[in-house]
């Protein structure tokens, strides 16, 4: 028998407009992504907000990296305690509310960061960042509402897929209107922080109107301290009963591991090593957008056909691919050049790979997030997907961390190498996963709820 509270059995899919609203998220947040982290602002950041010290840029990306891990470590402190809060007080939406409007208020505030404003440009980017993937964890919590367990891949893939399409519009704006992150375009660019902050306030509006608490809330009386001490105590000592999940959160930690680097030094790596015009940058842009949408939705469908484990470990082969291709860019285009008598450049051969980091990044991230819903109770969902941001975020803290200081030892290009590393650690990992009997377990606790 299904238990009483509706709530625990998500067997049909919630209405279209809901799942629609949901998905906005992912297209509203996508700006901050894309163009504070992975492209405008980092590259503005280490360019010209420090600068080079002589250094190759070595000390700028160290410190591009030490904000992200600092803001990273925060989520991996508070994101478990604040999902069991969520679970227990059914505020999942308005703890996604304070995260939401936080992003936004300290994303606008790097318009004022200067270059040789530093220290003030690192605690923004840590404040803004850490709001903005708590964010990530609180709207992932909702997965589990909206649809029956064989659909999230779909679902998933969708919202991942019109995140892209997000960024791609926002990454529109910007090379139109804003330009390229130059010390002599500053004044420009520097808008880069509102224009984000203000795309993300208008395009996550759907999702404040359309999405539906369907949580119970337990008696108050309770202190938000103690309730998030108390369960997050409990859920650990549970995490024996859902060993698949354990497993593959561990897996997880490597593989986003590796996808942090790229999100945060992949344009970097660009400007840095390959040494791209603004023309071939501005084309990156659209193809990362584009490639990473089509994964996004070419694999959640292929997720709910071959299974989420399956498509997830397909996902980090196409990373190891794509990461070897990444650093093997300079020496192939020579060896090309050398064997066929033709003057390619490195920067039109980096286009290449970027489809196939593109398709990697969006299948890759989207499998995870589906494969965490599957395995998870929808009671305690806000509370998993919070270890699941912890796992993710803890990540960010290790990969980001280890190639900062890897990079300033040999460079950012041999430093590269490290993700493969961690592609295949995470595969070898995942191995250990039963899917099903993960679904099993996830199933068998909502009904003796």
């Amino acid at each position: 028998m299904l238990p009483d509270n509706p709530a625990k059995v998500a067997s049909t899919y919630a209405s279209r407009r809901e799942i629609f609203g949901w998905a906005m998220f992912d297209f509203a947040n996508q700006a901050y992504t894309l163009l504070i982290i992975t492209v405008v602002f980092g590259e503005l950041f280490t360019t010209v907000i420090v600068g080079d010290r002589g250094d190759g840029f070595r000390f700028a990306n160290f410190l591009w990296s030490l904000a992200l891990a600092l803001s990273y470590l925060m989520v991996v402190l508070t994101a478990p305690l604040c999902g069991a809060v969520m679970d227990y007080r059914a505020e999942k939406k308005r703890f996604l509310l304070i995260s939401y409007l936080a992003t936004v208020a300290t994303t606008a505030m790097l318009y004022f960061v200067e270059p040789g404003y530093v220290v003030v440009g690192l605690l923004l980017i840590i404040l803004s960042n850490y709001a903005y993937s708590m964010g990530e964890s609180f709207i992932a919590a909702f997965l589990p509402e909206l649809g029956p367990p064989d659909a999230l891949g779909k679902i998933s893939g969708f919202g991942w897929a019109l995140g892209y399409i997000g960024g791609l519009f926002a990454a529109g704006f910007t090379l139109m209107v804003l330009g390229e992150a130059t010390a002599d375009n500053f004044e420009r660019i520097r808008w880069v922080g509102p224009f984000a902050a203000g795309f993300f306030l208008v395009a996550a509006i759907p999702t404040f109107l359309w999405m539906k608490e369907r949580g119970v809330p337990q008696p108050h009386g309770v202190s938000y301290r103690r309730i998030a001490l108390q369960r997050v105590r409990s859920t650990f000592a549970e995490l024996r009963y859902f060993k698949d999940l354990t497993v593959f959160l561990v897996s997880l930690l490597f593989s986003m591991a590796g996808v942090y680097i790229i999100i945060a030094f992949a344009f970097i790596y660009g400007a840095q090593v390959i040494g791209w015009e603004e023309s071939v940058r501005n084309i990156m842009f659209i193809i990362v957008q584009v490639t990473a949408a089509a994964g996004a939705l070419g694999f959640g469908f292929l997720q709910d056909k071959l299974g989420a484990k399956r498509t997830y470990q397909m996902t980090l082969a196409l990373w190891v691919i794509a990461i070897v291709s990444i650093w093997a860019t300079p020496e192939l285009t020579d060896w090309v050049n050398s064997r066929y008598a033709v003057q390619w450049q490195a920067q039109y051969v980096f286009l290449v790979v970027g489809c196939l980091a593109g398709l990697s990044l969006g299948s890759s991230q989207s499998a995870s997030r589906a494969l965490v819903g599957v395995f998870s109770p929808l009671e305690k969902s806000a509370e998993f997907f919070g270890f699941w941001g912890l796992a993710n975020k803890l990540a960010g803290v290790f990969g980001i961390v280890m190639l900062g200081v890897l990079q300033t030892l040999i460079g950012l290009q041999a430093s590269i190498l490290l993700c493969v590393a961690l592609f295949v650690i995470a595969m070898l990992i995942c191995a250990g996963v039963n899917e099903q009997r993960g679904r099993d377990a996830a199933l068998a606790w909502e009904r003796s709820a």
